[in-house]
């Protein structure tokens, strides 16, 4: 069955910088448009970014563009998130999606991993 494990979540800084990683199984992941999608505490969750399977073109919500970087390495089976100038509305758990999301529809949740924490804070 689809299986995606997150990590790499934590505790920074504003300003600072974390990686999120995203290990998939139980499906051919190269084939597969991935999302990562957050969300923040009491409120809903949000797409924020995907990447196409092949060309790897990618898309962001404006929320996040020029400051987060998705990825993907189909040698591994493993999807990133290169996070950078972290603010404190970026404090969310953070989750890989199996799906083309967008900023109007959210992929399939039983294709979600657990998720990972990211807590930005002084």
């Amino acid at each position: 069955q689809v299986q995606l494990v997150e990590s790499g979540g934590g505790l920074v800084q504003p300003g600072g910088s974390l990686r999120l990683s995203c290990a998939a199984s139980g499906f051919s992941f190269s084939e597969y448009y991935m999302s990562w999608v957050r969300q923040p505490p009491g409120k809903e969750p949000e797409w924020i970014s995907r990447i196409a399977p092949g060309v790897s073109s990618t898309k962001y919500a404006s929320s996040v563009k020029d400051r987060f970087t998705i990825s993907r390495d189909d040698a591994k089976n493993t999807l990133y998130l290169q996070m950078n100038s972290l603010k404190s509305d970026d404090t969310a758990r953070y989750y890989c999606a199996r799906g083309l999301g967008s900023v109007t529809t959210l992929p399939p949740r039983d294709y979600w991993g657990q998720g990972t924490q990211v807590t930005v804070s002084p």
